[in-house]
């Protein structure tokens, strides 16, 4: 009996699976970048005594509390974490506006007007946040206690409204405006702050959120500045706050894991709110 070999699979076919091959990978870092995560949060809902309990034997129930509670939450709160969690957020805020007020204008300047050294300027700023700030905090803070400025909400904010990269994305941003647009309006009259409040800002709303967002980034996970300059309980931040409760002598890891959680989901939560304005900053920086 004659057999025939079967037809072997066809060319689209495999297109099929290759063109799908950077989805399954994508899914796959996903999950293994989740996981770290995952054990965080069932951290948080178990007793302090069960936390890093069974790690020799991991299963499902590493990642699903049988046992789930929120007394690490409630008892967090019950302490000094609230305040640092609001202090964060009212710092983080006020940030976000005084940058944003100073950056937007900084960045107007630069990319309208002509005059000498412009480019030395420029320069200066993306020196500036090429610069780590920890290399600069210890100076920086001696000179904030010299003018009375610590364990003040002045002293943590001032140094996070001067931040040279958001100076270049909205600098970037509005390199892309027409100029005939502007000529146009100084030409009817408009002045050079109605051309920036009228025209500018409201055609650069996602950049200006793309900008507030590394604003507040650069604020909220903010550690050395804070640890210098909020020595105080009542001015500490959530960074500040989490360091004490893992430089205890009696470590609650439960505890522990429910302030990690806090202080992760307030940002991961603006940053899933206004992740496609920040892409559409990075994008338009790059327009012109």
């Amino acid at each position: 009996m004659k057999t025939t070999n079967p037809p072997a699979p066809s060319a689209p076919r495999r297109f099929s699976a290759l063109r799908h091959m950077p989805l399954f990978t994508a899914v796959v870092i996903g999950v293994l970048f989740a996981l770290p995560l995952l054990w965080v949060l069932a951290g948080s809902l178990r007793p302090g005594d069960k936390v890093l309990a069974g790690l020799d034997r991991v299963s499902w129930h590493s990642l699903i509390p049988t046992d789930a509670t929120l007394h690490n939450y409630v008892t967090l709160f019950q302490g000094d974490f609230g305040r640092a969690v609001l202090n964060s957020i009212g710092v983080a805020a006020a940030t976000v506006l005084l940058g944003l007020a100073l950056s937007a204008t900084a960045a107007f300047a630069l990319s309208v007007f002509r005059f000498r050294g412009r480019g030395l300027v420029f320069a200066v700023i993306l020196l500036s946040f090429m610069i780590p700030f920890d290399a600069i905090a210890i100076p920086l803070s001696d000179i904030f206690r010299d003018w009375g400025l610590q364990n003040t909400y002045a002293g943590l904010i001032l140094p996070g409204i001067g931040n040279g990269l958001a100076i270049f994305l909205l600098r970037q941003f509005f390199l892309a405006v027409p100029r005939e647009l502007v000529e146009a309006a100084r030409m009817d009259g408009l002045s050079w702050w109605g051309v920036f409040t009228k025209i500018y800002v409201p055609l650069s709303r996602p950049a200006l959120i793309g900008a507030g967002l590394t604003l507040f980034t650069f604020q909220w996970q903010s550690y050395m500045w804070p640890l210098l300059v909020g020595t105080e309980p009542d001015k500490q931040l959530g960074p500040i706050a989490l360091g004490t409760l893992q430089g205890q002598m009696v470590v609650d890891y439960g505890q522990v894991f429910a302030a990690a959680v806090v202080l992760t989901v307030i940002p991961l939560l603006v940053l899933l709110r206004l992740q496609r304005y920040f892409t559409q900053s990075i994008a338009g920086s790059g327009l012109k």
